[in-house]
């Protein structure tokens, strides 16, 4: 499979097998030199839970497919055959016939599984029973399988920091909920809260939005609350991820409020912005280096199957955007 040809940019490389798995084409195997030995072929199986409408939008960039890079370098470095499949949200079994459609799970080839994004609950628990598993994304309720994940701590960290040295003080947190509960999300709150209280700014419940017991309905009518939230006090707002800064953007926009001339807002990932919108001040996560760890980690997770499970996190790096400036007066 020229895929794996090592003239092909890695970046090049993972779009290919994104769209192979997209049209049902996911075995990608790599091309051998002929005068190396023949050496018994290892496989890793990629789940990626996400629709693939939302995966392949037009409009921003999926963090999955970054990832995908820094697995498709180690994959080609070490000789591995790479399967990718899909699992909707919306499936929350192992029993669901979505997985009896994903062939490579039945294959003695396949060795271990990498996650991308979080999968329900019941869907870990039986994936760790039969195979070497290493998540991508920290999820919720399992710290005893392995994972790779961005530093959130200090991420938020840095973020907040940058709002304080502005002048802001009365800072809010934005999420939204989601099919199955984003574990980062809750990571990145947990950091906001407590980089709060070592900061001594106080927090007050009503400018928390997206978390329980502040959950609401949809993402209008928590958009809408942010906005009331803001013309009571608050100066910025810290959120989850850079699509949920860019919802908020719009949403603030549309009733008058400039960005960030009236109120400061961050996201988390950097992702690339589109034309029409501002540039966030931002987390850059490292997500190749997120893709080539957890590769790693699989690799070593398959020659000692029951070994101590490890979490490795990854520090990124601050973007200054446009949308921080010092809070009106």
């Amino acid at each position: 499979c020229f895929t794996n040809h090592a003239g092909i940019n890695a970046t090049t490389r993972a779009k290919v097998f994104q769209l192979a798995a997209e049209m049902g084409y996911t075995h990608l195997e790599p091309r051998s030199p002929a005068v190396k030995k023949a050496r018994k072929k290892v496989s890793f199986n990629i789940l990626i839970c996400s629709d693939t409408e939302e995966y392949f939008r037009d409009d921003y960039k999926s963090p999955g497919e970054q990832i995908l890079v820094g697995v498709s370098e180690f994959a080609q470095a070490h000789q591995i055959d790479v399967n990718i499949d899909f699992v909707s949200p919306s499936v929350t079994s192992f029993d669901d016939p979505a997985f009896t459609t994903i062939k490579s799970l039945k294959s003695r080839k396949n060795r271990g599984l990498l996650l991308i994004y979080p999968f329900a609950d019941s869907i870990i628990k039986e994936l760790s029973y039969q195979f070497p598993l290493v998540s991508l994304v920290d999820q919720l309720e399992h710290q005893s399988i392995d994972c790779a994940d961005v530093d959130h701590s200090s991420g938020i960290s840095m973020l907040i920091d940058r709002l304080t040295s502005k002048g802001h003080r009365r800072i809010g947190f934005y999420t939204r909920e989601y099919t199955i509960a984003a574990s980062w999300s809750f990571r990145r709150y947990s950091a906001f809260v407590e980089k709060m209280a070592r900061t001594k700014l106080k927090v007050s419940n009503r400018d928390i939005i997206g978390v329980f017991p502040r959950k609401f309905n949809s993402v209008v009518s928590g958009i809408d609350e942010a906005i009331k939230r803001t013309k009571e006090g608050v100066t910025a707002w810290v959120c989850a991820a850079d699509h949920q800064a860019y919802d908020l953007i719009d949403g603030f926009e549309r009733q008058g409020l400039q960005i960030p001339n009236d109120v400061s807002i961050t996201g988390f990932d950097g992702i690339q912005k589109s034309d029409d919108r501002p540039a966030l001040t931002t987390i850059d996560i490292p997500f190749r280096a997120i893709g080539m760890t957890g590769a790693d980690r699989l690799a070593s997770r398959i020659r000692k199957r029951f070994g101590g499970s490890q979490s490795i996190y990854i520090s990124g790096t601050l973007i200054e955007g446009e949308t921080v400036a010092r809070p009106k007066s």
